[in-house]
């Protein structure tokens, strides 16, 4: 049990405007989980949190127990990640990360390395030699394996084997991985419900996606991927994610709405 009065390290996931100065704050905690927190009066000009609690900064805060919500005594940033914040795509991406931590996750559980990862990808879009695209590949995929939604990209999940270059390669969200394609119309005969999403995984999209899912940051961020690539593996974990949440993420449209407006260098998709 918490005491009347904590201290947290928090990255700001939402905020909104409540009552007639507050701040409603969502908040991802590397102890407590998820908290939601009302900073009184953050809204007003001359108040001392409102510069500490703006979305994606990482403060560290001190909170009162409230009947209903805890409230914001004290703020103070640590990170404020001023770089991404002067980049409308690399600002569409935080939203991105915010709001896939906010839908994985209930509150008050904790997940520390949840909480790490979501730390180190903002520092990551703040360094504008990272590829964007790429780390919000590598972002989801640690996403889902700490979340309970890992997906199996080494072994068929009918037979068990393990998959070679030389296989045809089926991806179902609803099975949860790959599939040797010689595999599905007896499985499909079975269980169609399991497999009716099945589609083709090209080998230079399953290496990528071991690669990501299997090494730290550091060591994937000099991969250099064709815009064609970029795309399958965007489209393919994007569909996953929609799967296992059952609706589509505000975020992820605002991202497409950004990739048709602005020209492709700006996107930092252009090689």
């Amino acid at each position: 049990m918490r005491d009347r009065l904590y201290r947290v390290q928090a990255i700001i996931l939402k905020r909104s405007d409540f009552g007639e100065a507050d701040r409603l704050l969502t908040l991802y905690t590397p102890d407590h989980g998820k908290l939601r927190a009302i900073a009184k009066g953050a809204r007003k000009p001359a108040s001392r949190k409102s510069g500490h609690v703006e979305l994606f900064m990482h403060s560290e805060l001190l909170l009162a127990k409230g009947r209903d919500l805890d409230i914001v005594t004290q703020a103070e940033t640590r990170h404020a990640f001023l770089p991404l914040q002067e980049d409308l795509q690399r600002v569409g991406y935080a939203y991105y990360f915010a709001e896939l931590v906010d839908q994985f996750t209930a509150v008050a559980v904790e997940n520390h390395a949840l909480y790490e990862l979501l730390l180190g990808a903002l520092g990551g879009l703040s360094d504008d030699s990272n590829d964007a695209a790429l780390l919000a590949r590598y972002f989801e995929l640690h996403l889902l394996a700490y979340s309970g939604y890992r997906p199996q990209l080494f072994h068929c999940l009918h037979c068990g084997k393990a998959l070679e270059p030389t296989d045809e390669i089926l991806f179902s969200a609803e099975a949860g991985g790959v599939l040797h394609a010689a595999c599905l119309p007896e499985h499909f005969k079975k269980t169609p419900e399991q497999w009716r999403d099945a589609r083709p995984l090209t080998l230079n999209a399953l290496k990528v996606l071991r690669f990501l899912q299997t090494r730290e940051f550091e060591t994937t961020r000099a991969l250099r991927l064709d815009n064609e690539l970029q795309s399958e593996l965007e489209r393919l974990l994007q569909h996953y994610i929609a799967h296992h949440l059952e609706r589509n993420l505000k975020s992820v449209e605002f991202l497409h709405r950004l990739k048709r407006l602005l020209p492709p260098v700006l996107m930092g998709r252009e090689k």
